[in-house]
Order: C-alpha cells, then structure tokens, then sequence
C-alpha cells in the first residue's frame, strides 16, 4: 500500500522541457487488479502507460498521475490521469496519438481524450469533487449488464433510500463507512447522494470532494438494507454517527461501482486548488 501511495505522489511541475498532457480515459474494471501498477498483474495504469511511452515514440517510461484510484473490479466512464512528457510531442497530432493509442489499448480501455493541460493542472489535487455510481438489478440481472449490476433479490424501495441518504449529505466523518488506514483523515464532504430506477434496476449516484478506502461501496451497503424493508430510513444515519465501523455493514461487490466523473476547478484555480487539498488530503486515499 506503501508503495501505491508514494507511487501516486505528484512528481515537480513541469518545466526545463516538459508539459504536462491531461487525458480523460474509460475502462471496464473487470479483468484488471486495478488502477494503480502491481507486479505480475493486469493493471490499467501499466497498460496506459507502456501505450503512452510507444505511441510518443519515448526513451523512458512515462509515469502517470491519476484522479480516482479505482481497486480490482471497479469501472470508469470518467476517469482523468496526467503525465509529463517532453515538449516534443506538442509537435504530435493528438488526434492521431488517441487513434494510436487506442489500437495500442485493449478494448477494455478507451483514451476518450488527450491535451496539453493549463497552468497548475494535477489529475488528483486539483480536483474538486469525484461522483460515482452503483447499480443493482431488479431480480436476476440481464447478462448484457452482468458486468456492471449486481443482482438484488428483493425490489428496492427507492423513495426509502432517497430519505436514509438524505440524512447523510454534508460534512461527516464517514469512519463508520472507511477501512482504517494509518494514513489520513475520514472526515469528507457528501454532496450528493440519491438512488433512482433505471432500465437495468436500480442507480445510486454518490459525489463528494473525496471517497476515503471502501467508502462508497460501504455506503450502499449499509443503505441496501433499507432498500429491502429490512432496516428503517434512520438506520444509516445512526452508523455514520456512532464513526464505528460496524461488523455488519457489508461492503458490496466492486464490480457494481463506477467512477462517472472528475471535477476541477477553473484554469485559473487551478494552483490554487491544488495547496488545499494538499493541505487536507496529503496521503489520503480515494475510493478503491
């Protein structure tokens, strides 16, 4: 873990003939252990970067930065990373990079884009919110979404879980909801949190300014319950209040997650931006 978190640190500014490229991507989760590079193991962040280092026509591995750490399992629609290259490559079509890179790619990874980022651009701390979603079927889950729902038995109570999680908008310290680590803090700040019907079940959306380990899917978890008529609407509220991680809150399956999207703040606030979150998040992490 040690490793993953040193990994992750934001290299110096770029300069002496350097930029730094910002590169939106999507991936489904499945096959790979995860974002962040592991020894023997499928990880998206070794696959993009080898990508990166061939499609550049580069002498040295190109080390990238990402905005959402996503654990085994786990999917992206809107996942951000940036990477400092020589300035060389502005001489690059980035058009036809992203065309290379993705024949480079698996199909299970999409480059969606890829620019040269503004002053003060940092794929982690310059973010100012991550949303998620987590999706349930309704009964057995059509095999075509089998990759991204997980079956719930029962028929949700929707307007339930809008009420439970209504309680826990705002700024709390979620350790009820967080794996302990010996790094950071679990105080964050929820501002959404809502469940509505879909085509495929049952969508939860969830976005705050940072999810800390097991976060979002210990939430859903604890949420289910109320969903199935099992627990009443005041349940989870009493759990985030007692910051105790509670034995049978169960942390939901990875593949039912995805990381939607990243927000930034203005180009102009950029820099800005980033002091903050250093300031509050220096060696947090985000949802895994």
């Amino acid at each position: 873990m040690l490793n993953n978190l040193m990994h992750n640190e934001p290299p110096a500014l770029p300069g002496r003939g350097f930029i730094r490229l910002r590169i939106d991507l999507s991936y489904d989760g499945t096959m790979f252990a995860g974002w962040a590079s592991q020894p023997k193991l499928r990880a998206v962040q070794s696959e993009v970067e080898k990508a990166l280092q061939i499609a550049f026509h580069l002498k040295n591995p190109v080390n990238t930065i990402v905005g959402g750490r996503t654990d085994a399992g786990v999917h992206a629609r809107g996942q951000v990373i940036h990477a400092d290259v020589p300035e060389s490559v502005l001489k690059e079509d980035f058009g036809k990079i992203k065309y290379s890179l993705n024949g480079l790619l698996d199909a299970d990874v999409r480059i969606l884009d890829i620019a040269n980022s503004p002053y003060g651009f940092d794929a982690r701390f310059a973010a100012i919110a991550r949303t998620y979603s987590y999706s349930f079927s309704n009964g057995a889950p059509d095999p075509l979404y089998r990759n991204f729902v997980v079956p719930a038995w029962r028929k949700l109570d929707v307007e339930a879980m809008n009420k439970a999680s209504e309680k826990l908008l705002g700024l709390n310290d979620f350790t009820a909801f967080c794996k302990r680590t010996q790094y950071g803090t679990s105080i964050r700040t929820l501002n959404q949190f809502d469940w509505r019907h879909t085509d495929f079940g049952v969508m939860a959306t969830l976005e705050a300014d940072a999810f800390c380990y097991s976060m979002v899917r210990s939430i859903v978890g604890c949420l289910l319950p109320v969903g199935e008529g099992r627990r009443d609407i005041d349940y989870p509220k009493q759990v985030l209040d007692s910051e105790v991680r509670h034995d049978d809150i169960v942390t939901m399956p990875a593949h039912g997650l995805v990381l939607e999207k990243i927000s930034y703040a203005a180009d102009d606030e950029l820099m800005a931006r980033q002091e903050i979150t250093r300031a509050r998040r220096e060696n947090t992490e985000v949802e895994n």
